[in-house]
């Protein structure tokens, strides 16, 4: 038997972490099956079900976490790592590929579907002015990953000064963006029932904002283990996972007011009817 490891390799020891969280997410689905059916279990389940996933992602993290300061990360599980948030991003991609393609179906081609009446948008929806608020929250999304950038210059010529402010500067302004977009969907004339336009409105703009509270969760946690001394010039995967993950929350915003906000306005439709109607 070998006296000590051979390889670079992380080999995770058991660990009952994958069967809680299977056993979380079970009885969240479950939860939110039975709310959905007006079963009396199910509002109770489903906060108890994302209550425990909550933990779990918690406590794995933590585990992770530990796993990164007891020096198991060697270059090549980083590099993995790496691979697999790369893999990740990837696969948000084609999810909101998704909401891009059911919105331009129907802009393109109206007359195909019935349930616009021929006309896109739809009769009865007011459109918002995309040089209003999604403007402003496109020019705070623009900054915001410029802030980023700066706090992961900062760690890497280990500026730990910078990188506080620079993540200080991010997190609120993806508060902003969130406390702006909330504001711009309570004004709306429209919700998500009225016509697939406000489906396809709510669900694009909705996940992206539900990743942007994502994004700043992730920066928030970067933030204090910044405080507490974790992260360094050579290992910081963990910043650099959550700064990919917000330049890739900016690049879809960046998509969506081109071409739902803009594209989508009063003008834009009335090219897409003139060249597809």
């Amino acid at each position: 038997m070998a006296a000590g490891k051979t390889h670079q390799y992380h080999i995770l020891n058991p660990s009952s972490r994958p069967l809680m969280m299977s056993m979380a997410v079970g009885l969240l689905a479950s939860g939110a099956i039975g709310w959905m059916h007006k079963a009396g279990w199910g509002m109770p389940a489903f906060f108890a079900g994302l209550a425990a996933v909550c933990a779990m992602f918690f406590l794995w993290w933590k585990d992770v976490v530990h796993e990164a300061n007891t020096g198991d990360h060697t270059p090549v599980v980083q590099l993995h790592h790496r691979y697999g948030m790369i893999l990740f991003i990837a696969s948000e991609v084609m999810f909101f590929v998704a909401w891009f393609w059911a919105y331009f179906n129907a802009a393109l081609y109206p007359s195909a579907h019935e349930a616009v009446g021929g006309v896109w948008p739809p009769k009865g929806i007011e459109l918002l002015d995309p040089f209003v608020f999604p403007l402003l929250n496109t020019l705070i999304l623009l900054l915001s990953g410029t802030s980023v950038t700066w706090a992961h210059h900062a760690l890497i010529h280990d500026d730990r000064k910078g990188l506080k402010q620079g993540l200080w500067v991010t997190i609120v302004l993806g508060l902003i963006f969130t406390g702006v977009q909330a504001y711009e969907y309570h004004h709306a004339e429209y919700g998500m029932a009225d016509s697939i336009y406000g489906a396809a409105f709510y669900m694009a703009t909705g996940f992206h904002g539900f990743h942007v509270i994502v994004g700043t969760i992730f920066l928030m946690v970067c933030l204090a283990r910044t405080y507490k001394g974790d992260f360094t010039p050579r290992q910081h995967f963990g910043f650099e996972a959550a700064a990919w993950y917000w330049h890739f929350v900016d690049v879809v915003w960046l998509f969506l007011f081109i071409a739902i906000y803009v594209w989508g306005s009063k003008f834009g439709a009335a090219v897409a009817v003139s060249q597809f109607g």
